[in-house]
């Protein structure tokens, strides 16, 4: 009878294992068929177009082009980035938070204010609840206005990742001033989510041929990821 009983429960635990993993594959491909999306174009910025692709578990892609993307204090031009990347889960789902609260962007987001010209936004959802998208210079929606911003700053964050990575072979005196800046930005806001670039951070904190200031910011940095 004991054995028989310990047959039983062995079952049910193999089975109750196979249930948890089908449930989290199951969720997991659910996230990656719901998609937010990002375009930006300003001609008159360095990259003129980029799109920022995201999942509800902050996977996603990203890709620019057009302009000279120059580095701070420094005459190298970083390339045409189109890469993978990995935000924040709680970023990402505060993304997502902002397209189901308005209509999966089925509404007017332009403004039609007399505003100056900071680039046109367009936000695309496609999921299982439906989709939609709208574009914008400026947003009377606060939560729309403000996802504008914080995409703006993750481009910002991958820019500069991306000119660190070109200054570390060809330039590293210009790292300096090129994490400086980033600093900064990181602290104002301006640059988010610097796990994004974690993977030049923890090559210039842990290299000997770079000044300490440069190891102590990417150190830093490295600190608050999901800032």
């Amino acid at each position: 009878m004991k054995l028989a009983w310990a047959s039983l429960i062995a079952a049910a635990l193999v089975l109750s294992a196979q249930s948890a993993a089908a449930q989290a594959q199951s969720t997991a491909e659910q996230a990656k068929t719901e998609t937010f999306e990002a375009d930006y174009v300003n001609p008159g910025l360095a990259p003129s177009h980029w799109t920022l692709e995201l999942h509800p578990d902050g996977s996603g892609h990203f890709s620019s082009h057009g302009g000279d993307m120059g580095a701070a204090g420094s005459d190298l031009k970083a390339p045409p980035v189109n890469r993978d990347i990995q935000v924040s889960r709680e970023f990402a789902e505060r993304v997502f938070q902002v397209a189901y609260r308005n209509k999966l962007f089925n509404i007017q987001c332009e403004s039609h204010l007399k505003v100056a010209f900071q680039g046109t936004k367009t936000f695309r959802y496609t999921g299982p609840r439906g989709r939609g998208s709208c574009s914008f210079n400026y947003s009377r929606h606060k939560q729309i206005q403000s996802l504008g911003d914080s995409m703006i700053a993750v481009e910002q964050t991958i820019m500069e990742g991306a000119r660190l990575e070109l200054l570390l072979k060809h330039d590293p005196l210009g790292l300096d001033r090129e994490m400086n800046f980033l600093v900064e930005a990181a602290k104002s806001g301006r640059a988010q989510q610097m796990c994004v670039i974690k993977g030049i951070l923890v090559q210039l904190a842990g290299d000997p041929e770079v000044l300490d200031r440069v190891r102590k910011w990417a150190d830093e940095l490295l600190q608050h990821p999901n800032s």
